[in-house]
């Protein structure tokens, strides 16, 4: 029995690959997305550009205009509950 055919590109005069329309569509790759392109062991990795920069807790702590005694995490979740369901409400 052959094994079923893998999906396979050419590299253009230009240096572009054209993805498979079956890959792009199964990753949800829209044109225009970014790409970050890793050179590995086993071949070319193309993963999805993060659309945030990676940040640490120290670097975004203190942002929020809280100024009060710390919440438990009951009230956190509760806070959140009741926010998602006045969104929910409409109002």
């Amino acid at each position: 029995m052959a094994a079923p055919e893998r999906p396979t590109t050419t590299v253009s005069t230009e240096g572009q690959v054209t993805l498979p329309k079956a890959i792009r569509r199964a990753l949800r790759w829209e044109a225009g997305m970014r790409l970050i392109v890793e050179n590995t062991t086993e071949g070319v990795l193309l993963k999805p550009e993060p659309i945030f920069p990676e940040t640490r807790p120290e670097d975004v702590y203190g942002c929020l205009a809280y100024d009060g005694p710390p919440r438990t995490l009951e009230e956190m979740d509760a806070a959140v509950l009741e926010e998602a369901a006045r969104r929910y409400r409409g109002e």
